[in-house]
């Protein structure tokens, strides 16, 4: 029940600022929900909300021959925003069923962990305290979402 309360406060949340008033539960969750939001929807308004311009994406893709996984090509800010750009372009929306899951891991003064689960997989999300809000620094993602664990 919190969690929907929270989810529910969240969205009343302006996506263009965060007000003083807002707790920090819920700023966290709406910039993990931007991050989202953000590449299933190819909003890079959203994205540039919630990611620190020093982004740093790194994570594992299972081997096309089922052998394991491997780590795939970091993804920088700029790359992100060209993605989302991409998804946006070409229409290219997960369907209305895709996982799109928050779950705020811990939080201290001035930062704090979050783990998502989307449609390619799950990222663990490192946020800061900035001026503007709460922001993304570092992310470290796993994919597909039904690997296997090993």
């Amino acid at each position: 029940m919190k969690l929907l309360t929270t989810l529910m406060l969240t969205m009343a949340i302006s996506a263009t600022g965060l007000s003083q008033d807002v707790s920090a539960e819920e700023q966290i969750m709406r910039a993990c929900l931007n991050y989202l939001e953000g590449f299933y929807e190819g909003d890079t308004a959203k994205l540039q909300q919630s990611l620190q311009p020093k982004l740093y994406k790194f994570g594992f893709m299972k081997k096309r021959d089922g052998s394991g996984y491997q780590q795939v090509a970091p993804m920088t800010y700029d790359a992100a925003l060209a993605y989302a750009e991409n998804v946006r372009e070409k229409q290219n929306f997960p369907g209305a069923d895709a996982p799109k899951k928050v779950q705020i891991l811990d939080i201290g003064n001035s930062i704090a962990a979050a783990k998502v689960t989307a449609w390619w997989g799950i990222d663990y999300l490192l946020l800061s305290k900035r001026d503007t809000g709460w922001m993304i620094e570092q992310v470290l993602w796993e994919g597909p979402l039904a690997a296997t664990k090993k």
